[in-house]
């Protein structure tokens, strides 16, 4: 079972408390989109998971396993593509599994895999810079899921892409969800965005950061029948995703609003 676990999770930086009591479980192939006022600790939690960073009190724990460091069972996608701008789109794909020592002939074949799931058949031997914003993410998306991890952790993944692209990019993360689930925990500052991935949105309050409330997404989802829906633009028409993205909108503001107050 490849679950996230937070549990009584504090994290201070030079005396200042960035997140306190931090209690989240993500379940087992579950996307929760966590979205919080700016400096309120989000990267900081994925940060944590991934175990580029460590709490100061309680702790985080992937599985049964405390995290201890880095893993082969986590993959991180960062808002930046990270992409090696001297390697073809195969070989960035492939620079994780030669480490791992995995034989050619397998590469091969999970890359092939991963690159038709991605839409990226074709551009092989492409490099970067030839590559657009989007293209450049699926890449970068492509190099996670060819390691086969059981948790995938997204660091505002769209953020640097346009309007439009960052639409394509959410209805190709809400299809590649259902060919290959993964427990998923998902960092973004976009409310429609968080409502329209996440089957689980979990709110934060602003600095110190904790978990304010946690809204239901997928019962509200799979009662609408939303899964049927493929374009996001008919999704946010719906009754219920305006009452959802009202309801976190509202949440968010009583958070800003005590900045100024």
């Amino acid at each position: 079972m490849s679950t996230i676990t937070f549990d009584k999770v504090g994290r201070i930086f030079d005396s200042v408390t960035a997140i306190e009591e931090i209690n989240l479980h993500v379940r087992d192939k579950e996307f929760v989109a966590i979205v919080g006022p700016s400096g309120c600790g989000k990267t900081t939690c994925l940060r944590m998971a991934a175990g580029l960073d460590f709490p100061s009190s309680g702790e985080v724990r992937v599985g049964e396993r405390k995290v201890a460091g880095p893993g082969p069972d986590r993959a991180v996608v960062f808002q930046q593509f990270a992409l090696f701008p001297w390697k073809s789109v195969y070989d960035n794909v492939d620079f994780g599994l030669r480490n791992k020592r995995v034989p050619a002939s397998e590469r091969r074949d999970r890359i092939a895999a991963v690159l038709k799931v991605m839409n990226l058949e074709g551009y092989e031997r492409s490099f970067p810079h030839q590559l657009s914003g989007g293209m450049q993410q699926r890449v970068a998306i492509a190099r996670a899921y060819v390691l086969d991890p059981a948790v995938l952790l997204m660091d505002e993944p769209f953020g640097a892409l346009d309007a439009q692209t960052r639409v394509l990019m959410q209805e190709e993360l809400v299809r590649l969800a259902r060919v290959n689930p993964r427990t998923v925990l998902f960092i973004t500052h976009g409310v429609e965005e968080a409502v329209y991935l996440a089957d689980r949105v979990a709110i934060m309050t602003r600095r110190p950061g904790r978990i304010k409330e946690i809204m239901d997404i997928r019962s509200v989802r799979e009662a609408e029948r939303w899964d049927n829906r493929t374009r996001i633009e008919d999704v946010m028409d719906l009754e219920s995703f305006v009452h959802l993205r009202t309801a976190i909108w509202r949440s968010l503001r009583e958070e800003k609003t005590k900045e100024t107050t």
